[in-house]
């Protein structure tokens, strides 16, 4: 069977990564996602394990649609019944690029009277629509008039894991906060006993997905509403086995703990960070603590940093900053000697206020938002002053050790 993994922009070699360590065959990248070979436990297991695609599609039909009357035609040729059993719910996505159908909503509309229509002949009765939380999910993706139709078997987006409330604004996804870990070699990391620490943790995505890496809890396990469950095609021994098997790994892994600790001068997003903590099942597994960056030190020997400072997009104003990025070089520098710093930024003038020499810059995708993950290797030596980067200090200050 061939299925394919959505994507975020910049992170599909990432989930082709995860893809063939989860046994997947004939792994090709393509434009926003992956295409992926194997049997359904594959599918399933990418549903359950994937932390950072978007949804696992399995495609169902492919067919030329220039007009609405090619869309309906092609959508009605499906044999629906083998997907949509008696008293499901459906729900239809849409996305269009260059083609002559130009409204992603219409497109969708056409593709749902198609699916209801045929069920409705053979049926004589038709199914009822659930945009929030249907049984079976379907996709369509239309691009230069080529309509691919898919059966989405993740239900939602995969970064919903469940445990963040919903209604709450996140500057950053379960799934983004996912590969960055993963770039960050965090698995290894844990394995190694080495600490994370974000000293910007607001409601602590980063710091949660980092405990359920850690902890071998697999990202999909505690989701209230996954797709193939109400797929007509669904394989419910082969589910309930796969989450079994999911448990014990986690149960196992729950006698290792690895330190992570994360900080924040907002008490309220901490309060929400220990409130998703425990809907994770990781309570307790992360250290939280009520505190500005200036104070902020590390817990243990050399580790590895990981945040997401704000940028003046969603949080803050860009204008005021530059101090805040500043601070964060000083505090990196003069702490935490001899750690890896991965900081998430979408400005690159900012960047520049932090004052330390970056090692690797991947481009990543913050919604709309273009960012670059910095990896900064962070000097064992102890600094010899206080002067700061060359550009930090006053007009005629000497230029002091060089760092």
């Amino acid at each position: 069977m061939r299925f394919f993994a959505t994507a975020a922009k910049g992170v599909e070699e990432i989930v082709a990564g995860e893809l063939r360590a989860l046994g997947a065959a004939e792994v090709d990248v393509t434009r926003a996602g992956v295409a992926f070979g194997g049997d359904l436990e594959i599918a399933y297991r990418a549903v359950l394990w994937s932390r950072v695609a978007s949804r696992i599609l399995l495609p169902l039909a492919r067919f030329a649609a220039p007009t609405p009357d090619a869309l309906y035609d092609g959508v009605a040729a499906v044999d629906w019944q083998q997907h949509v059993a008696p008293n499901r719910t459906i729900a239809v996505d849409a996305s269009v690029s260059q083609s002559a159908i130009d409204h992603s909503h219409y497109a969708a509309l056409k593709t749902k009277d198609a699916i209801v229509d045929r069920l409705r002949a053979r049926r004589g009765t038709r199914p009822d629509v659930d945009v929030e939380r249907p049984d079976v999910r379907i996709n369509l993706y239309l691009n230069r008039d080529a309509a691919t139709l898919s059966l989405d078997l993740s239900g939602s987006a995969a970064h919903r894991r469940g445990y963040r409330d919903t209604r709450a604004a996140a500057p950053l996804k379960e799934s983004l906060a996912a590969a960055i870990l993963l770039l960050a070699d965090w698995p290894a990391r844990a394995a190694a006993r080495q600490p994370l620490v974000d000293p910007m943790c607001g409601s602590g995505t980063l710091l949660l997905e980092a405990a359920l890496i850690a902890g071998d809890i697999a990202p999909g396990l505690r989701r209230e509403h996954v797709g193939c469950v109400g797929w007509a095609g669904h394989d419910a021994a082969l589910w309930a086995r796969l989450r079994a098997e999911a448990e014990e790994r986690a149960h196992v892994a729950a006698r290792r703990r690895a330190a992570i600790a994360g900080s924040d001068s907002d008490a309220r997003a901490l309060r929400a960070a220990e409130t998703s903590a425990q809907r994770a099942g990781v309570h307790g597994r992360v250290r939280f603590t009520h505190q500005r960056l200036a104070d902020c030190t590390p817990p243990a020997s050399a580790g590895v940093v990981v945040t997401n400072p704000p940028y003046g997009v969603r949080l803050g104003d860009a204008a005021q900053l530059g101090a805040l990025y500043a601070q964060l070089g000083d505090v990196l520098r003069h702490r935490f000697l001899g750690w890896t710093a991965f900081v998430l930024t979408g400005s690159s003038a900012l960047a520049k206020r932090i004052g330390l020499r970056s090692a690797r810059r991947v481009p990543l995708w913050n919604g709309a938002i273009e960012c670059r993950l910095l990896e900064i290797q962070i000097s064992a030596a102890p600094v010899r002053d206080d002067g700061g980067p060359r550009w930090r200090r006053p007009r005629g200050e000497p230029s002091g050790t060089e760092r």
